[in-house]
């Protein structure tokens, strides 16, 4: 019996090995694309070289944003899988549910470097990040609910994580009607009120874990 109960255990590493495994490589493949916008064309003269590189601004501009969102969904994702070491049945559903959203995140950038002063474009921005945020929160909270868990997905650690992914979603879900009523700009600029919401969760965040690394 504690053969099997052996085997079972190690399968279930395998299992959960697999999917950060598939995580990872996924993330590395739409961050990697993000760069394929970024280019300047060769032999060009002094004033067309500085016209290209502004041209490219914007180009730039939304590598960085969607770069630095990659990476937040990549961090949050190492703290998920502590607190939810392996997913099955619906909580796997969500997971890879939420790998296709994160390998979509190029397409809705390349929009955003072209198109920014449309409103559709940047709700389609805010949209797809709203989802994303909700594909994972639903990962976390249905992976919680099964014996995999530990006790940490439900106390403080847990909270923290649904705080922010909800708080996100929100966040990104209210300016897509902001880029149609007021503009696509002001709609950008309030993406940056997600900074300090950010950096007091991600404090949060780091205190629980390192409260849970001593008592485990």
């Amino acid at each position: 019996m504690s053969d099997a109960r052996a085997a079972a255990e190690k399968a279930d590493e395998k299992s959960a090995d697999r999917l950060t495994t598939l995580s990872d490589g996924i993330f590395a493949i739409a961050m990697t694309l993000l760069v394929l916008d970024l280019h300047v064309e060769p032999g060009l003269y002094k004033d067309e070289f500085i016209d290209a590189v502004r041209r490219a601004l914007p180009d730039l501009g939304a590598y960085v944003l969607s770069f630095t969102i990659l990476a937040g969904f990549w961090r949050d994702h190492r703290l998920i899988v502590r607190l939810v070491p392996r997913f099955e049945g619906v909580a796997l559903r969500f997971a890879l549910m939420w790998l296709g959203a994160i390998a979509l995140v190029p397409f809705p950038t390349a929009l955003l470097s072209e198109y920014a002063a449309r409103p559709l474009t940047v709700a389609v921005y805010a949209g797809m990040v709203a989802v994303t945020n909700l594909l994972e929160l639903a990962m976390f909270l249905t992976g919680r609910r099964t014996e995999h868990a530990t006790e940490a997905s439900r106390g403080d650690a847990g909270r923290a994580v649904t705080a922010d992914l909800a708080s996100t979603a929100a966040l990104f879900a209210a300016t897509a009607p902001v880029a149609y009523l007021v503009s696509p700009v002001a709609a950008m600029w309030c993406w940056l009120a997600l900074v300090p919401i950010k950096l007091t969760l991600t404090r949060r965040k780091r205190a629980t874990g390192r409260r849970h690394g001593r008592a485990s």
